[in-house]
């Protein structure tokens, strides 16, 4: 098992870097979730927090380990879930990340290890009528045997976990 200090010597494991904030790139799995999660500025606030500190993942089932406490450029995040020897670990960088007064979020992706390649782009944001949104965009490729050999249930698992956090921001949103 890795430890969040050793992710510094890691690489990204895909080329696209950036690709979730424009045209998704070819030979990926494309996920994309819009949905409202509040509304209030108040809730923003809550769910923006809860997202860019990593509550949202921590709510979602994982264990995370970060190089800082809040999510930003070049901070590395290690999501862990299970107990060894079956324990799935996803080390991860985040790639970039923004904090304006209607959109909170960011995107990491994929360092060398991950059972996956591909990047992840996660955000909130407060529209002129106060409803909160949470949006994410992903695009995925298996990077190893076990990610390949999941199949249909990796894909499945995947949107299961993209419910929770929809749930879990939901819940701190208030909604």
């Amino acid at each position: 098992m890795a430890t969040v200090a050793e992710l510094a010597d890691r690489r990204l494991s895909y080329r696209e870097v950036g690709a979730t904030g424009t045209a998704l790139p070819d030979g990926y799995r494309h996920l994309a979730r819009n949905v409202a999660i509040g509304r209030s500025e108040a809730a923003f606030d809550r769910a923006a927090t809860h997202l860019m500190t990593f509550g949202m993942h921590r709510d979602a089932g994982f264990d995370v380990s970060t190089s800082a406490p809040r999510a930003a450029t070049g901070v590395d995040v290690l999501l862990r879930r299970g107990t060894p020897p079956l324990a799935f670990e996803a080390p991860l960088r985040i790639v970039h990340a923004v904090e304006q007064t209607d959109r909170h979020g960011f995107t990491y992706g994929t360092l060398t290890g991950h059972p996956a390649r591909g990047e992840e782009s996660f955000s909130v944001l407060l529209e002129p009528d106060g409803t909160v949104r949470f949006v994410l965009i992903a695009f995925s490729t298996p990077a190893s045997f076990l990610a390949t050999a999941s199949g249909p249930l990796g894909r499945w698992l995947q949107d299961r976990i993209v419910d929770r956090y929809v749930a879990a921001l939901r819940t701190v949103a208030g909604r």
